[in-house]
């Protein structure tokens, strides 16, 4: 289990990444973009659970992370990888952030994504 704050931390720290919020009507919706040319390396958002097919009601913190069209298919069998929430589904993936998928996985996921945007 992740949250946000931890993953802007990590993104501050390592990629010297500030979270940009570029929608009015989504204000909780950050992206995270390259510094030189401001390309998209992952999308934190907050959706209903019953968007994503996920049990339970209310919302959920998610991170949205571009791989390897390969690599993907094998991380979607895995608890708490979801095929890309409004994104391509061939090239991204979904991260439930209150899943049991590991942190440092993640991290891993997220240098993955950021190497792939460059």
């Amino acid at each position: 289990m992740i949250d946000r704050e931890e993953i802007f931390s990590y993104v501050k720290e390592k990629f010297n990444t500030e979270p940009d919020y570029p929608w009015f009507k989504y204000p909780n919706y950050a992206v995270l973009r390259h510094d030189r040319d401001g390309k998209w390396y992952g999308v934190i958002m907050n959706v209903p659970r019953v968007k994503l097919g996920l049990p339970g009601e209310g919302r959920v913190d998610i991170i949205n992370l571009k791989g390897d069209p390969e690599f993907i298919s094998i991380l979607r069998s895995q608890q708490g990888i979801l095929p890309a929430y409004h994104m391509n589904k061939e090239h991204w993936i979904t991260i439930v952030l209150d899943s049991p998928y590991p942190k440092a996985e993640i991290f891993d996921l997220i240098n993955w994504s950021y190497k792939l945007t460059k």
